[in-house]
């Protein structure tokens, strides 16, 4: 029996995808901002270590000596490397304290030769390119702080809404962030609650310390502001804070990094550097 011919189907529709969302993020000041500080950071850490080889250690107060207890050191001994923390040491041969240079010569400066700059010793050099920097962190960092003030950046972007400073709320976004769950589509545009207090602590907090116990320890500006003294301890005082500070903004700097890296660090970066950010589409069901 032949069979009978069936009837044309017209094909199922193939449903379109969605051309990409691209909207305009980050405005020019943020982005030379952005670039000027990666710099200028790394290279005021690099020239504050070779600085911190001079005398590495730490004390808290007005004085602080060779003979003085340290809550903070990175020495060596005839054949090891350590690191003490109060009365807790522990060895870091090969790393710090104690390491071997490229020529295969053995130093006894607490941090290694590539992380410092110059990368040899050279304490004078040190001083003076912490010193420049310094400056362009510190005018820089003025300058983005007006034009936030002023441009609307703060009221736009950094701006805590009411709603937000809900533990609910803060706690969502710490268990997406656990999760790798960032947000997408239109959300994606705008900073979330950890990073609005992440920026405003480094921007408000942080900078400006690391710039105020900079100055403290200035013998110049302890005679012009000697108020400085006080208000950090001590010119001791004020070199531990800093020393913490810096610190603070290297584990702000890996986790910005591992964020980016995360989220697509092609969309992240070209943002930062057109102002272009394209939304990942929303998830399915969350449109």
């Amino acid at each position: 029996m032949a069979e009978a011919d069936s009837p044309d189907v017209p094909p199922a529709p193939v449903p379109e995808t969605p051309a990409p969302v691209r909207v305009y993020r980050h405005r020019l000041p943020t982005r030379i901002w952005h670039w000027v500080n990666a710099v200028t950071l790394l290279v005021m850490l690099m020239s504050g270590l070779m600085i911190f080889n001079a005398h590495p250690r730490l004390y808290w107060g007005q004085y602080g000596a060779n003979p003085d207890r340290a809550w903070f050191a990175i020495g060596a001994t005839s054949d090891t490397g350590y690191v003490r923390f109060g009365e807790t040491r522990i060895e870091t041969t090969g790393v710090l304290g104690r390491w071997t240079n490229a020529g295969g010569e053995e130093k006894t400066w607490a941090f290694p030769g590539w992380a410092t700059i110059p990368t040899s010793y050279d304490l004078a050099a040190g001083r003076r390119w912490h010193l420049f920097f310094a400056w362009v962190l510190s005018v820089g960092l003025t300058l983005y702080m007006v034009w936030s003030l002023f441009g609307g950046h703060i009221r736009r972007d950094l701006h805590v809404r009411r709603a937000e400073w809900s533990p609910r709320h803060i706690w969502h976004d710490i268990k997406d962030h656990a999760r790798l769950r960032f947000p997408r589509g239109e959300a994606a545009a705008r900073y979330n609650i950890l990073q609005k207090l992440s920026y405003i602590g480094v921007i408000f907090g942080l900078l400006p310390l690391m710039i105020f116990t900079g100055l403290t320890m200035s013998p110049g500006m302890d005679a012009a502001w000697p108020w400085l003294l006080d208000l950090f301890g001590g010119r001791q005082s004020a070199r531990s804070i800093h020393f913490i500070a810096a610190w603070l903004l290297v584990l702000f700097f890996l986790v910005h990094i591992m964020m980016v890296i995360l989220a697509g660090p092609i969309n992240e970066v070209r943002s930062m550097i057109s102002g272009w950010f394209t939304l990942p589409p929303e998830r399915e069901g969350e449109a």
